[in-house]
């Protein structure tokens, strides 16, 4: 990442613009093209340094479940499991982690009563234990490189 590539991750911290063209109004405040605004975060995108760009929704705050779950999946039935996992519409995003519960996922719902639902159908699909671990309490941990 160059000096513009953090400038760019570091504005999009604090929000998106909503209007017309976004690209734009966001190349704007940084001096920037909506070109060369768009063609940046495609190579973020590209690179892998930037895993995913879109908006933050709160499923609680509209009315929906959120829950983060993991799972101890045999290393020969990785890629079938994440197939299974990643079929559900729920399913926000899934990675692997080198620990014993070694996939981790995020279940939002639109009904808080789906989660139930979701877990137990992903469960009866691969034979496997989900592991529901509901958030206690919400921090925010803001990420901003040096510019």
């Amino acid at each position: 990442m160059d000096h513009t590539d953090r400038r760019i991750i570091n504005a999009f911290q604090g929000g998106f613009p909503i209007c017309e063209r976004p690209f734009e109004a966001a190349a704007e405040s940084l001096g920037l093209t909506e070109a060369e605004m768009i063609s940046r975060v495609a190579a973020l995108r590209a690179a892998g340094t930037v895993s995913r760009f879109g908006p933050l929704w709160h499923a609680e705050k509209m009315g929906g479940g959120l829950t983060l779950t993991a799972m101890k999946v045999p290393g020969d039935r990785f890629d079938e499991v994440a197939d299974i996992v990643n079929s559900f519409p729920e399913v926000a995003h899934n990675y692997a982690r080198e620990h014993a519960l070694n996939m981790w996922f995020v279940v939002a719902t639109e009904k808080p009563e789906r989660i139930a639902e979701v877990l137990a159908e992903i469960e009866a699909r691969t034979g496997l234990a989900v592991h529901d671990m509901p958030k206690v309490e919400e921090f925010f941990v803001g990420l901003r490189f040096e510019a």
